[in-house]
């Protein structure tokens, strides 16, 4: 998903898959995504979080063999390690036999952002949909705000990964009383415009002044040009993905499958291409993604024994 300061994310519709079995040797295997550049030993992001639930049920971790299927870009601002921390959260959570309390205290959450740091990765990883995190001093807190029917998301996801030391490294130091003026004022149109469905001013919503300038400037030389393309074309809004180097643009008009769709309806296209113009004039490869904001989070899809039984039949008869 997309974020805002470590406070607001989206969830998207990319999915990856893990499975993890008992075995008698250790073993992580991967294809897809960033299947090469990522770690085959204890400190992947599955171990850790299946670790994590392992210690919250109070059992020993077995000997396990992993295998993913990474269907989201490694380290481009699209929340590839939320997605690995909870997936793995998850199977942990099953193989332990083991049930977390929701209701008041969001003890899967809670475990999550303390492996992640923050809550606007994990929280739409978990739940799905746009979410606000705060911490309230005692645990993470988790709201969910609405997101406009219709609502498209293009993305251009460059060739090269985004390295979060650099990213922060950029950053200034200290914020100014204006700058953080700026900033709560523009999260507050965000949500407004994502309550009453006005998207005109979702490009307000995404105006930022404590980490597009500095990246835009020092590590993204396309950011800007990008934003404004894409907005010229039609788009909704368009901003930095997380740290980057992906650029999102939110575009209306979807109805049902939009295969069915008569084009000029829609905006998506139009500007996918204003974004691709940008790049190749910037001399950036990458691809092109359109894809849309999804309500659900992380789920099982399949389990031995099976849930489902006799008498009650789940989802995909898991």
């Amino acid at each position: 998903g997309s974020t805002l300061d470590d406070c607001i994310g989206m969830a998207v519709d990319l999915w990856s898959e893990i499975t993890v079995s008992r075995s008698d040797k250790f073993e992580i295997t991967a294809e897809g995504e960033g299947a090469e550049e990522m770690p085959k030993d204890e400190t992947n992001l599955m171990c850790i979080g299946l670790e994590a639930a392992f210690k919250a049920a109070d059992k020993p971790v077995p000997i396990l063999k992993y295998h993913a299927v990474s269907r989201i870009p490694y380290a481009r601002g699209l929340g590839s390690s939320s997605a690995a921390i909870v997936a793995g959260i998850i199977a942990g959570l099953v193989l332990a036999g083991h049930r977390l309390p929701c209701w008041g205290s969001e003890a899967l959450l809670q475990i999550a952002a303390g492996i992640e740091g923050h809550p606007d990765n994990v929280a739409p990883a978990i739940y799905g949909g746009i979410q606000l995190g705060i911490h309230s001093g005692t645990r993470w807190v988790t709201e969910r705000a609405p997101h406009p029917s219709g609502m498209q998301a293009v993305l251009f996801i460059p060739d090269f990964v985004g390295k979060t030391s650099d990213a922060r490294g950029v950053l200034n130091a200290t914020i100014s009383r204006e700058d953080a003026a700026f900033n709560i004022g523009r999260v507050a149109f965000l949500i407004h415009a994502l309550c009453t469905g006005n998207l005109d001013n979702l490009k307000y919503g995404v105006e930022d002044k404590m980490h597009q300038p500095q990246r835009g400037d020092k590590l993204y030389n396309y950011l800007f040009p990008m934003i404004e393309a894409a907005q010229n074309a039609g788009a909704s809004c368009a901003y930095l993905s997380g740290a980057g180097p992906t650029v999102m643009a939110l575009t209306s008009g979807a109805s049902g499958d939009i295969f069915t769709q008569r084009e000029k309806e829609r905006t998506d296209k139009g500007v996918a291409r204003a974004m691709l113009q940008v790049a190749e004039a910037h001399g950036i490869k990458g691809q092109l993604l359109v894809t849309q904001p999804v309500h659900e989070g992380a789920r099982v899809t399949k389990v031995e024994p099976p849930f489902s039984d006799d008498t009650i039949t789940f989802r995909d008869n898991i």
